[in-house]
């Protein structure tokens, strides 16, 4: 009975998770003792990072670099407890997700000055979100082939399932929210927009007819978006605390030798990864929006998108650095950030899944002739539409991009990436959430709309 208790409910059967939880609190009161002296956030992220790390580290050496630690006792109690803190603290910040997103957009549009456009707005929204992620998989392929992904590794059945892939007309439809609460429950940020928007724009009309009558809802949702945005701040306060539990975890819970089987294939892509950040950042400039600035002021964000693999989770933080940092319209800050997070991403959806395709391909001696990349640029970039901003996205991303182009057969041939998914997926996300900011910077400037003296001003 008493092993029972310990090992299946309490989770803390060996001294090793006493002491590694016992640890874990006094970084805690370490991190608090830094906020304390006034250590700037943004500063506070980055040791956050670095300690989360050398926990992880310090885990896997005590486990020996197990090959698979979680089959380790005290590996699996201790990162048990962590999640507690890492993914309770994302919990809390996707409670937000949908009273962000609907109250945001109908704010925007029932406070919008009269001859603003808003199919303007969804328009260079679309253009710009296409030609990055266009530009997403080329990189994706060029460096897949530069690095011969694949190339040393043997076909393998392995086990990995391929996921049902809808076609594109299903694809767009699913888009469409037939059923609000369905697409609040999955999440479907698309959808709300959508929904948001009919919201917002009836208020509007009606207002200028029944304004006695639409006053009550316009502040409503006035108040309603100062209440989500306080609460939004409280929790990311406790950000940095998180960070340290959501990297250690992710580290902890991967084998050493799991990571060499496919050490070409991570490489690969955090390179992919560091060249598309690298063009997000020309891209702002070529509008004359300084990329050092703008890395000053996102490096929150980024940490919190490399340490939580969640673009959903990251989605309030990134809305409140675009307006408030950074001096974006919160009505395009809300709408493209918004919108980025399902479509479009430059990680998941566009650099990934290219690289897959290079490591199937090499794997198996399929030629990558010009009518491949083709096939492969089109396929990828629609089946970029619609791939949700939530960890376990990778799945989906790789069966939509091998079925697309005919290989859905071989799909359990990159089991060993799934396998590792976490560590790849840190990089992926991070370049998901840039993508987003970066593209909100880009329409809003090309909206005219970007404060730039609030953009150049430090102490936001």
């Amino acid at each position: 009975m008493n092993k029972v208790f310990f090992e299946n409910f309490l989770m803390i059967s060996e001294l090793k998770t006493i002491i590694f939880i016992i640890i874990l609190f006094a970084l805690f009161a370490g991190m608090k003792a830094i906020e304390k002296k006034k250590v700037s956030f943004s500063t506070r992220m980055i040791i956050a990072t670095v300690i989360g790390l050398i926990l992880g580290v310090v885990i896997q050496a005590v486990s020996g670099f197990a090959k698979n630690p979680m089959e380790i006792t005290f590996v699996a109690e201790t990162t048990k407890w962590y999640s507690l803190f890492g993914n309770g603290f994302i919990d809390l910040i996707r409670m937000l997700v949908i009273p962000l997103i609907m109250v945001s957009i109908i704010h925007v549009i029932v406070n919008m000055k009269e001859g603003a456009n808003i199919g303007l707005l969804t328009k260079k929204t679309l253009i710009v979100t296409v030609i990055m992620v266009s530009i997403s998989v080329i990189v994706g392929l060029s460096v897949g082939m530069l690095f011969q992904v694949g190339g040393n590794m043997n076909v393998s059945e392995g086990s990995a399932e391929i996921k049902d892939v809808k076609n594109i007309v299903d694809t767009l439809r699913g888009l469409i929210p037939s059923n609000p609460v369905q697409s609040m429950v999955d999440v479907n940020i698309i959808a709300l927009v959508v929904i948001s928007a009919f919201f917002g724009v009836g208020a509007k009309r009606m207002s200028k007819k029944y304004l006695d009558v639409v006053k009550p809802f316009i502040d409503l949702i006035n108040a309603l978006q100062k209440i989500i945005m306080s609460i939004a701040m409280t929790i990311i306060k406790w950000m940095p605390y998180a960070v340290i539990a959501l990297l250690a975890n992710t580290i902890a819970q991967r084998g050493i030798e799991s990571i060499k089987e496919v050490g070409i294939f991570i490489i690969a892509l955090y390179v992919a990864v560091i060249i598309m950040f690298i063009i997000q950042l020309v891209a702002i400039s070529l509008f004359g929006i300084s990329p050092v600035i703008y890395l000053k002021k996102a490096v929150a964000v980024m940490v919190l998108a490399f340490t939580s693999r969640s673009s959903v989770g990251c989605l309030p933080l990134t809305i409140e650095t675009l307006v408030d940092k950074m001096g974006v319209n919160d009505g395009t800050a809300s709408f493209v950030a918004g919108f980025g997070t399902t479509a479009g991403m430059q990680g998941c959806a566009g650099v990934f899944p290219s690289l897959l395709l290079v490591f199937v391909c090499n794997m198996t001696g399929t030629t990558m002739d010009i009518t491949f990349i083709v096939m492969a640029l089109v396929v990828v970039v629609i089946g970029s539409f619609g791939i949700a901003g939530i960890p376990g996205t990778a799945t989906m991303a790789a069966s939509v991009a091998l079925s697309g182009t005919g290989m859905a057969s071989l799909f359990p041939a990159i089991s060993p990436i799934l396998a590792i998914d976490p560590i790849i997926d840190m990089g992926r996300t991070l370049l998901n959430v840039t993508g987003s900011m970066t593209n909100a910077l880009i329409v809003d400037k090309s909206l005219g709309q970007l404060n730039m003296e609030h953009f150049k001003d430090m102490s936001k």
